[in-house]
C-alpha cells in the first residue's frame, strides 16, 4: 500500500477523484482515505499545517494502514536560484531548521534518538528516482534535493537565506521532514514531493491565498 499525505484540501482532492471504492476511516479527527488508484492500494490523507498534524497523522497511517511506503506531496517555497515556481524538488534528504539547542552546543536541526544523532533524514533513494522520473516524464524542470521543514511560514530574506546557507536545502515548507521523521522511527520508507508555489520572499502569502482560490 502507498500512502500520501498532504497538508491542503486542493492537494488531495485530485488523487481522491481517481480512487476507486474509497473507504474513509475516522481518527483522531483526521480523515483517512483508502481505496485503489490506477489499481494500487492507496490511502490518502489531508494532515493540515504544521509539524504535529503531520506528525500525528504519519504515525496512524502507519498503526492504520502499516504502508509500504509513505508520499509526502504539496507545495513549497524555493530558496535556491536554480528553480522557480511551478518547478518541483523531489527529497534526498530533509531537515527540521526550526530545531535550535545550540544553547546546549549541540548543532542546530540535530535529531536525538536513543541510539544516535542525526540532522538530514534520508529519503528512500528508490522512491525519490521513481517521482523524479515521472515527473520528468510529464515535461516538469526537477531536482533532487534536501529539503528544509519548521513551523513558521517563510516570507522574509533573512531566514530564508540561512536556512539555504546552513542546511543546504533547495525548499522550506513545514510537513515533509515531520513525515519523514516518523517514517524514519518506524522504518518506513519515504519520499517528499513539492512544487513552487512562491520564492519564500515577501509574495509568499499573496501567492498561498491565488493557489488555494485557484481550488
Amino acid at each position: 500500500m502507498i500512502g500520501i499525505i498532504c497538508s491542503f484540501t486542493m492537494e488531495i482532492n485530485g488523487l481522491k477523484e481517481l480512487m476507486n471504492n474509497p473507504e474513509v476511516t475516522k481518527k483522531a479527527g483526521l480523515e483517512f482515505t483508502s481505496g485503489k488508484i490506477f489499481d494500487k492500494d492507496v490511502v490518502l490523507l489531508e494532515c493540515g499545517i504544521g509539524k504535529v498534524n503531520a506528525a500525528v497523522g504519519a504515525q496512524i497511517m502507519i498503526d492504520l494502514f502499516k504502508p509500504d511506503v509513505i508520499i509526502n506531496s504539496g507545495i513549497a517555497g524555493s530558496i535556491t536560484r536554480n528553480l522557480t515556481v511551478g518547478d518541483i524538488v523531489i527529497s534526498s534528504d530533509c531537515v527540521e531548521h526550526d530545531i535550535n539547542c545550540t544553547a546546549l552546543g549541540e548543532p542546530r536541526g540535530q535529531i536525538k534518538f536513543s541510539d544516535e544523532e542525526i540532522i538530514g533524514i534520508p529519503a528512500d533513494k528508490d522512491t525519490s528516482d521513481k517521482l523524479a522520473e515521472c515527473c520528468k516524464n510529464l515535461g516538469a524542470h526537477v531536482m533532487t534535493g534536501r529539503i528544509a521543514t519548521g513551523d513558521f511560514f517563510v516570507v522574509h530574506r533573512a531566514p530564508r537565506e540561512f536556512i539555504a546557507h546552513e542546511f543546504g536545502a533547495l525548499c522550506c515548507e513545514m510537513e515533509g521532514a515531520a513525515v519523514g521523521h516518523v517514517c524514519y522511527m518506524n522504518k518506513v520508507p519515504f519520499s517528499i514531493l513539492r512544487s513552487f508555489k512562491d520564492l519564500a520572499s515577501d509574495r509568499a502569502v499573496k501567492a498561498l491565498k491565488l493557489f488555494i482560490q485557484m481550488y
